[in-house]
């Protein structure tokens, strides 16, 4: 990745950009080392893909389409995880009420618990770590995640903004 030229098409300070450059790629990598460390800290015995499925879902009923969209998969794939899922009875899979040709899945009781107890044994090793695992410790473990969070929270925001600007705009183009 290489800044010359901002969205608008105007110049951007090259310096500032490779810094940018940088820090980010920092940045990327930090938080891959975080999910990953907190995804073995979860212990979910499932794959990642199967997680963030199971994610996807925790906000409602959703059709195989969406379920692709929210996570970045193919279609194809997120069907497969569906069935895993669906025998593990992580899910149940039923027609939708106002469309009877689409299927919607949602969340078990028990793929819901094997999510919260997940999530729990999460907590309690990002709080361990802070705790005692960092040289010279974390003072406030609580404020450390929350300042983390707020951090990270802008980039998110302005990221999902140009997402829905690009979307967008190809819509409008087809």
């Amino acid at each position: 990745m290489h800044l010359s030229q901002g969205s608008t098409g105007g110049s951007v300070d090259v310096a500032a950009a490779q810094r940018i450059e940088g820090a980010a790629r920092g940045l990327l990598r930090g938080i891959a080392q975080l999910s990953q460390a907190l995804f073995r800290a979860g212990e979910f015995g499932l794959t990642r893909s199967q997680v963030s499925v199971l994610d996807a879902l925790e906000s409602g009923p959703c059709r195989v389409t969406a379920l692709a969209a929210r996570t970045g998969m193919a279609q194809p794939r997120v069907t497969v995880i569906l069935q895993q899922l669906q025998e593990a009875g992580l899910v149940e899979r039923r027609r939708c009420a106002d469309d009877r040709r689409a299927v919607e899945t949602s969340l078990t009781a028990a793929g819901r618990a094997l999510m919260e107890r997940a999530r729990q044994r999460m907590a309690v090793a990002l709080l361990a770590a802070l705790d005692g695992g960092v040289p010279g410790g974390v003072d406030d473990p609580e404020r450390a995640v929350a300042a983390a969070r707020s951090a990270i929270t802008p980039l998110v925001d302005a990221l999902l903004a140009q997402t829905t600007v690009v979307n967008t705009a190809e819509t409008e183009a087809s």
